[in-house]
């Protein structure tokens, strides 16, 4: 009988030459492809990823949270659209919009050339620099503080709109405190990096302005006509979910949300509360309303759900208690940017809490295995990714370079031979070739 083979990925974020060669069969012929999310951000090449997978039928996605932040952009939800471009521009790669994706960004390259004119933008140095020239950089540290101040913004309105997403304490433009540089955060007083920000009016600082209202316009209908991210948005949409049982497997970017004592942690999705599965399940209903809701207000709240998916405290691919993008720009004080785990994180020393996972969606305890990513693993510093007493396998090895120096490795592969399980622990390409160590589990 011929042996049933299945690779499990996570975490390429845009490191296609690595990826390429373990779609290659660098573990030898598979059956089947698992991606269990983040594709996108970080890496150079998340588009070459999606051209491969768009060719193929033999996979399945699990989205991550840099996916359906993407996703969201591309349908021009205004919080992603921000998360996007800051990203592209905070790792030097604004090629991914502008070479592989063809937008035209021209207009936001003029705004915040002459918005921030003369600023240093000492607080947006880029987190790689891949060869740029230094009118390229300053290009891409002023993007950076001009799509920063305007996630800020369309951030707070959103939170307006939502009151029921709970995340009122994210809205911290009004609380600067300009005569004396700081800023309230969680009613600590913080020393903040910089005060210049031109396109904020104090008594209303959430309103943009119209050059900002112009270059958002723009950015939406740039997203939203770019036929080429449609297309990689769609093998989500028809390859993809937000989690997948496989056998006595279960699938998922993140984590499922607990409370501290380990039961499931509810959350309010328009006015339905809901934990575990059913979370899921609601969530990933509104991500298909987004594109198929009957109506502009179904869709639009779709679309805001990606946004939330992306950065909410409940959400099963983030599960933090805050993104903390406005403290890591803006304060001095590395405790503000401190970013808490959910307790599914820190409960692996209690199996009993993963196996009521597993009966929440239907697995039998006694042989079912989560696979997730999400979280690097630190390798370097001895954290193994088998956690739960082998219930929970973490496969997030830091594929991209932009997470090597984390985990001290270059990614993971999981293959599933007849049910024997062989985690590849992989190092940095050296030209082509893979380099690897095994461990069965």
């Amino acid at each position: 009988m011929a042996q049933s083979c299945e690779y499990f990925v996570s975490d390429m974020h845009g490191e296609y030459n690595t990826f390429s060669k373990i779609v290659d069969g660098a573990f030898g012929p598979f059956q089947r492809l698992h991606i269990i999310g983040d594709i996108y951000d970080r890496g150079p090449a998340p588009d070459k990823i999606m051209d491969l997978l768009a060719t193929r039928d033999d996979l399945d996605v699990q989205w991550g949270n840099h996916d359906i932040v993407w996703m969201g952009a591309a349908l021009g939800q205004r919080g992603c659209i921000a998360h996007v471009v800051r990203n592209c521009a905070r790792y030097g790669n604004l090629d991914i919009l502008t070479q592989a994706y063809g937008m035209d960004i021209q207009p936001l390259v003029d705004f915040a050339l002459a918005a921030y004119k003369g600023d240093p933008c000492e607080a947006f140095g880029l987190k790689t620099n891949p060869g740029l020239t230094p009118e390229e950089l300053d290009m891409n540290v002023k993007i950076q503080k001009a799509m920063a101040m305007l996630q800020f913004k369309v951030e707070g309105q959103l939170i307006d709109e939502y009151p029921g997403f709970g995340l009122e304490d994210r809205k911290l433009l009004h609380r600067i405190d300009y005569e004396n540089a700081t800023i309230e955060v969680d009613g600590v007083t913080y020393e903040m990096t910089d005060t210049y920000f031109p396109t904020v009016d104090k008594a209303n600082p959430y309103a943009l302005t119209a050059e900002e209202e112009a270059a958002m316009q723009h950015l939406e209908q740039t997203f939203k006509n770019c036929e080429k991210l449609q297309e990689h948005m769609r093998v989500f949409l028809e390859k993809g979910s937000l989690y997948s049982v496989c056998g006595n497997k279960l699938l998922l970017h993140a984590c499922v949300p607990l409370n501290e004592d380990g039961t499931p942690k509810p959350a309010d999705v328009y006015g339905e509360t809901c934990a575990g599965r059913a979370l899921y399940d609601v969530m990933q209903e509104w991500v298909y309303k987004a594109y198929r809701g009957e109506s502009e207000d179904e869709r639009k709240c779709g679309r805001d759900m990606m946004w939330y998916l992306w950065l909410g405290p409940a959400s099963p691919l983030f599960a933090k208690s805050k993104m903390a993008t406005f403290e890591i720009y803006l304060c001095k004080d590395k405790a503000a940017r401190k970013e808490v785990k959910n307790s599914f994180y820190t409960l692996f020393d209690n199996p009993d809490v993963y196996d009521g996972i597993f009966e929440d969606f239907g697995l039998d305890p006694q042989t079912a295995r989560m696979i997730n990513g999400h979280t690097p693993v630190k390798v370097k510093d001895g954290e193994d990714p088998v956690k739960a007493g082998g219930k929970v396998i973490c496969i997030d090895g830091g594929m991209s370079s932009a997470y090597q120096k984390t985990t001290g490795i270059a990614g993971f592969t999981l293959v599933d031979t007849d049910g024997e399980l062989v985690l590849y622990s992989l190092e940095p390409l050296e030209g082509d070739t893979l380099s690897y160590t095994a461990r069965k589990l």
